[in-house]
């Protein structure tokens, strides 16, 4: 039986081998052949398929996201333009949203990094970090 083995496969991606069980475990992989001695060999595309997810995790795409995705990268005669149109649509508002949080927080660490040292609050209650942090973090709006 040709392929790789799961520590091959890890190298040439340049992963954990506990990467490629993960995504295997999320769907991400089809499991793969085995030997008959119980190795598990893998084809020379799953390390395209990895490095396809990890730039698609890279640029922000969640793992039920690429999951679409991959199927869609792998499907030879199917191309939904209508769905990735929409797919878009929807990602760009995610971003959206999270650069407005982040926007936010970046505001509220200004503040306690531009404070002169003399008006440092006098305990963890009062820093806006903490508080903010304490209190699930920065909400939309």
């Amino acid at each position: 039986m040709d392929g790789l083995t799961v520590s091959q496969i890890a190298k040439e991606a340049g992963v954990n081998i506990e990467t490629i069980r993960y995504y295997e475990r999320r769907g991400l992989l089809p499991p793969p052949p085995r030997t008959q001695s119980g190795y598990r060999m893998f084809a020379i595309e799953t390390v395209h398929d990895i490095q396809f997810i990890k730039r698609a995790q890279d640029i922000g795409f969640t793992l039920e996201e690429i999951k679409a995705l991959i199927t869609i990268h792998k499907s030879e005669d199917y191309f939904p333009s209508g769905e990735m149109q929409q797919f878009a649509l929807e990602k760009i508002c995610k971003i959206e949203e999270r650069i407005n949080q982040l926007n936010r927080f970046k505001s509220i660490l200004e503040a306690v990094a531009h404070r002169p040292h003399s008006n440092l609050v006098p305990s963890k209650k009062d820093c806006l970090i903490m508080q903010t942090i304490s209190q699930g973090g920065i909400k939309n709006g």
